[in-house]
């Protein structure tokens, strides 16, 4: 069976990916599984530059099948940001801390203009170095407070209008299907189900 390395420590990422890519005949492995620690340079000016760095470097270093992600949370009245810096933003570790200050920010700030967005974007490089491609979006709105406990990162303040919950509401099965990740993940499971037939 064909190995596909995660190039993520993350374990909530390894656990998303995971459950998207169950049912086929591929191996996921963290790197930690096969010790292997990297530390990859995100120098990209865009999710989709970070992304494909970090795939190639995973790649080059094990010669396996490697899938990153980039991602992050856009918000409109903070022009776009965090965007790229979303996990080194303000300096502050994922978490309560960061959630809190994006609420601070975002003070008076109106409902109709906390419009926010998740983008992610997937490289995987396959044993031939070839990258491939998949980007998803989730559409919402910043929260007023962090609600839920499920998820990471900003998933307590990510705020889906449609469903009147957060994203830390959500359970497993409805974020899987809705999110940027779960979006990106179906698109990276076609690509990886058409390489492992070649």
């Amino acid at each position: 069976m064909r190995r596909l390395l995660l190039a993520t420590n993350n374990p909530g990422k390894i656990r998303e990916f995971t459950q998207i890519l169950e049912g086929l005949p591929l191996e996921v492995v963290a790197p930690a599984s096969l010790g292997l620690s990297l530390d990859v340079e995100e120098t990209g000016g865009s999710f989709a530059e970070n992304a494909a760095i970090k795939a190639r470097a995973y790649h080059e270093a094990s010669g396996l099948l490697a899938l990153a992600d980039d991602s992050g949370l856009e918000v409109d009245a903070l022009g776009g940001k965090p965007g790229v810096y979303s996990a080194r933003y303000e300096g502050l570790p994922d978490g309560d801390a960061k959630n809190r200050l994006v609420i601070q920010q975002l003070e008076g700030v109106p409902e109709d203009r906390r419009g926010c967005r998740y983008v992610v974007e997937i490289a995987i490089v396959d044993e031939q170095r070839k990258l491939h491609r998949c980007r998803g979006v989730l559409e919402g709105r910043v929260a007023w407070e962090p609600r839920g406990e499920g998820g990471f990162g900003f998933d307590p303040i990510f705020f889906v209008p449609r469903y009147g919950k957060t994203v830390a509401e959500m359970l497993p099965e409805l974020k899987n299907r809705i999110s940027h990740r779960g979006k990106a993940g179906r698109c990276a499971r076609k690509i990886l189900a058409k390489l492992l037939e070649a």
